[in-house]
């Protein structure tokens, strides 16, 4: 059996592996085809997310007769590719240049007949690097919601529901631009539980509410008399934004399938492995004490024992030092860990995406002789981790977790090796 750092380096790339746009693409190409165009109509390929790069080049291999090309991503990400028009937005505060995507995607597809057929790729980000102001709005009206809602607490799925409310895009907006051409969209998840509304902010599947539902919400929530006047109105509009057109979406590749791949790499490898939650979410403290509580009821296995979690956790900002949710996650386990688990074990937390927060790192990969390390080299880890610096910490004891940028998104996932007593 390999090391257990080896392991758990090859069980995380598993997940990435499972997740990346292309081979996702391509099986699901093979599974369901996109319908080709009627007689004489053309075939557009639309690419949205920080993926969208590498699925469009697929695409392309895949569709070689498409007789236009776009593709918007994160400037990380941009590659310019022969045939195809390739524009970078702004992530994750939309700019004037997410703006100039927006517009672009639109006129892509203003001219299309019922003959014409769109393959739309749709990955995590879209919703920032694109967007379309509707109606008269303008991209600060719409920054200016975007303040208030953070500051109100809202939870993810109603501010997403009052902003699609606000665009030409999001919520089915690309299928009502594109409309009367058929659209048949291949969707790749970084949300926890993929609703397909949420990906990108929905914009080839159907909203998440109405303009009516978006106006009650901002009222309950005590911010419609702070909303600009031209939201207002916009919302208490006629006529109301009609139903989108019917359309074809394919989900291929997400964090539950990144956990599957996980489950049988580590099973081929002769470990007990077991996904213990696929939606591993909230503060990062919660999820620490989850994952100890899982590794304890271990606590007297016979056999070499993987648990594996999947999600996308939070932090709560009490300091100013450096690091993300991944990486603050193993040094809390690396903590507990360390006065509650006996034996041989190692836990790992990364992003699929290789980035985890504002550093270069995906994440933290730690055992038992982790929180004493970062002791041995001088520092306290306690006060490292009240100042939320998990990255300065973690090199310490030689524990980031350096991938690079993977290219793919699918949100986070975690694994703990424990070995028998």
């Amino acid at each position: 059996m390999k090391d257990l750092h080896e392991t758990a380096k090859a069980l995380f790339k598993a997940a990435v592996d499972r997740a990346d746009p292309a081979t996702a693409l391509a099986t699901a190409f093979q599974k369901t085809p996109p319908e080709p165009p009627s007689g004489s109509g053309r075939l557009i390929i639309l690419a949205l997310g920080k993926a969208a790069v590498p699925m469009v080049r697929k695409a392309m291999e895949l569709l070689p007769t498409a007789d236009r090309v776009v593709a918007v991503t994160n400037p990380e990400n941009l590659i310019q590719i022969a045939g195809a028009t390739v524009m970078a937005g702004a992530h994750p505060v939309p700019d004037a240049d997410s703006i100039a995507a927006g517009e672009y995607l639109r006129d892509a597809v203003a001219d299309l007949t019922a003959k014409d057929r769109v393959v739309a790729l749709i990955s995590g980000g879209g919703s920032a690097l694109a967007v379309l102001p509707a109606g008269a709005l303008t991209l600060a009206d719409k920054s200016a919601v975007a303040k208030q809602l953070l500051a109100s607490g809202m939870d993810i799925n109603k501010m997403n529901l009052i902003r699609q409310q606000l665009s030409d895009l999001k919520g089915g907006g690309l299928l009502q631009l594109a409309a009367p051409a058929k659209v048949t969209s291949y969707i790749l998840s970084d949300v926890i539980g993929d609703d397909l509304r949420a990906i990108a902010s929905g914009p080839t599947v159907a909203p998440l509410g109405t303009r009516e539902d978006a106006i009650a919400l901002l009222q309950e929530a005590g911010l419609w008399d702070d909303l600009p006047a031209s939201v207002v109105a916009h919302l208490q509009a006629s006529p109301k934004r009609s139903d989108v057109p019917p359309s074809a979406a394919h989900l291929i590749g997400s964090n539950r399938h990144s956990l599957g791949a996980m489950l049988d790499a580590a099973q081929t490898q002769g470990w007990n492995a077991r996904i213990v939650n696929d939606a591993l979410e909230g503060d990062v403290a919660d999820a620490a004490a989850e994952i100890i509580a899982a590794a304890k009821s271990i606590e007297n296995t016979t056999t070499p024992t993987a648990l594996i979690f999947g999600g996308e956790t939070t932090v709560q900002l009490r300091g100013d030092g450096l690091g993300g949710r991944n990486q603050e996650l193993a040094l809390r386990v690396a903590r507990d860990g360390a006065s509650e688990l006996t034996g041989k074990w190692l836990f790992l937390s990364g992003g699929t995406d290789g980035r985890d927060g504002p550093t270069e790192a995906a994440g933290g990969i730690v055992d038992g002789t982790s929180w004493d390390k970062i002791r041995t080299a001088g520092a306290d880890p306690q006060a490292l981790l009240a100042n939320n610096d998990s990255n300065k910490a973690l090199a310490l004891c030689d524990a980031l977790l350096m991938t690079g940028g993977t290219g793919t998104n699918v949100a986070d996932v975690q694994v703990l090796l424990r070995l028998p007593a």
